[in-house]
Parts: structure tokens; sequence; C-alpha cells
């Protein structure tokens, strides 16, 4: 017997460092972790926190006090991240993460964004490390039991967030210049792969032409790829680009020698530009000439008819389906066109 112990009393002993060492159980948190993340143009804003709950506790002025620096969640302080340039009350504030404080009050409360994104709560909170603070004020809505954020009313340049817990509501707005963050992403793409070929270049001018930015760039960038491949589809953004710059008669010039040029698939696909940009006659004539030049293409009838459809030409519209019907041994496509002149006809 005293064998026995002394060896259990050993084996204990040399248990004993493990037994430190071993971590503790995972449980459910009493304030669960939380995320959510919208992306505005090309930004992901993020929003990352710790899910209090009210359990009939009185919150505001009781759990949560009334004039104080408040984490804006629970444990760790609320993080709110920016994966590109942001303006945040009426600052703009460089790509990152933010620790997002509160100092709530009976009619307003204040918003801060501090450098310091990953402090214990509050209790280190630091004015000297502020990005922004700006007011916010509060209104009433339906109960939440648990704290929540949410990214509402997401647009191409802003998304506002919002807090919900018990009966409150808090929101602010982050706006994002979504095209300097395009015009810069462009850049550094163009430092990769797509600098080799001339549809990057090309890609990265006809997004500026489209969305009436950074013209004198584009016109650069066009340039590059004409000189790497001069073909119908970047003739046609230099068209673009001079017509948005004011020179409409270099423009048209450009854009006839480029039709000119232009393959069947490419004709086609402009013909399509144009009638999404309502610019429907223009378009039955791009559809028309690719029509003359590829008599023998189902797709060239079909694209036609969807045009004369569109400018309100039934009788037309109706005489090209059945011709781009009679060439298509496609079921799916034959299937499809019988339904657009059965929608044309009386």
């Amino acid at each position: 017997m005293r064998l026995s112990r002394f060896v259990l009393g050993s084996l204990a002993a040399a248990a004993s460092p493990l037994i430190a060492q071993v971590p503790p159980l995972q449980l459910p948190a009493a304030s669960p972790k939380a995320s959510v993340t919208q992306r505005v143009g090309m930004t992901d804003v993020t929003v990352s926190y710790s899910r209090p709950a009210v359990k009939g506790r009185k919150v505001w002025g009781g759990l949560v006090p009334l004039g104080e620096v408040w984490r804006t969640g629970a444990d760790e302080n609320t993080a709110i991240s920016f994966s590109s340039p942001v303006t945040v009350g009426g600052k703009t504030l460089p790509a990152g993460t933010y620790g997002l404080h509160t100092i709530p009050g009976e009619k307003e409360w204040t918003v801060i964004l501090s450098t310091q994104a990953k402090a214990w709560g509050s209790y280190s909170y630091d004015p000297g490390e502020d990005a922004v603070r700006f007011a916010a004020v509060p209104q009433e809505g339906p109960h939440e039991e648990r704290l929540l954020f949410t990214l509402a009313d997401p647009t191409d340049r802003s998304v506002a967030v919002t807090l919900a817990w018990e009966r409150l509501r808090l929101s602010f707005p982050v706006e994002v210049d979504t095209k300097a963050v395009v015009v810069a992403s462009l850049k550094e793409q163009l430092r990769g792969l797509p600098r080799f070929g001339w549809q990057g270049w090309n890609g990265a001018a006809a997004w500026c032409v489209r969305n009436d930015t950074a013209l004198d760039q584009a016109e650069a960038w066009v340039e590059r790829s004409i000189g790497m491949n001069r073909n119908f589809t970047n003739q046609s953004t230099k068209a673009d680009l001079l017509e948005k710059k004011g020179d409409a008669k270099a423009a048209a010039q450009l854009r006839e020698k480029a039709i000119a040029t232009a393959t069947e698939p490419e004709l086609n696909q402009y013909g399509y530009q144009l009638l999404g940009q309502k610019k429907v006659d223009d378009a039955i004539r791009i559809f028309e000439k690719n029509a003359r030049d590829h008599p023998e293409s189902w797709n060239a009838w079909d694209s036609l008819a969807e045009g004369q459809a569109t400018a309100g030409d039934r009788k037309k519209a109706i005489a090209n389906y059945e011709k781009a019907l009679s060439m298509t041994g496609d079921e799916e496509q034959k299937k499809r066109i019988r339904g657009e002149i059965a929608k044309l006809k009386p």
C-alpha cells in the first residue's frame, strides 16, 4: 500500500504541470461575438462587436451610464474597418480599423472613432487617440433584445451604420469617393498581369468614360491599348472619350472607321450598348449593317428583330424573328424566338 501511494503521489506530482497547461473549456459567451460587412462600390465596411442582452435590465442610464465613454458593445471595444479611405463625421479617414466608442446622452450622443482598435472595453480610452468624434441623435424604435449593428441603405457611395438595442436606434453615415477608389484600384491592377494585354488598358479607360471621371488618365490608357492592338473595341472607347471631352466631330469620324473594321460579335455588342443607352435608331442601324454583312447569321437577324421590336415596328420585327427562327438549329433559341413572335402578334 505504501508503494502504491508513493507511485500514485509521484504520478500526480508529475502530472500537475500538465494539468496547469490544460486550456479552459469553450462555453457559450454571455455576449456572443458578431460582425457585419457591406461593400460600398469597391470598399468593404465591417463592424465587429459583442452582443449583450437586455435581460429585463435598465439599459440607458443603468447598465450603460449616460455621459460616460462606452465600448458600444461588450467585452473588447467594438471595431469598425474600412478597406479604403472613407468620410465619417465630415472627416476623411485612411483605410484601416478603428475602435468605435460612444458617449450616450439623453438627447444627443457623441460618436468616437479611435485609432486604437484593440482595447478591452473603454477602460483605456484616450481622447488623444481620437481619429474623429461627432454628434448623432438617437431615435426610438422597436425592442431589440440583443445589441445589433446593421449597415443599412447601401448605395454606390454610402452606407448607414446603425446601432439598435432595447428601444433605441442610433445611425451615422459612412461616405466613400467610389470613383477615386476605383481609379486608384485600376492603377494598381494595371501594374500586374492585366498590363500585358490591350483589354486591361481599354477596360480601365472605358470605366472612366462611362463614369465621367479621370478623363485625361482614361485617354492615356486607351492610347496604350490602341498602341498594343488597334481594334473596334478600343477605338470605340476613344470615340466615346472624345465625345465626353466635347469633340463630337472627331468622335463620329473615329466611330465610323471603327465600325468598318468590326466583327459580327463586336457590332452585335455595340448595337446592344446603344439600346442600353436608349439610342434605338442608332442601334437599329448597327443591327441592319450586321445583318447585311453577315446574312448567314441567325443571331444578326434576331438582334435586328429585337431592335425593331424595341422601336415599336412589330411587322419588321416579326419578319426578322421568323427569319432567325428558320436559320437556327438550337431548340432553346427556337422556343425563345417563338415566344417573342407570340408577344408581338395581335
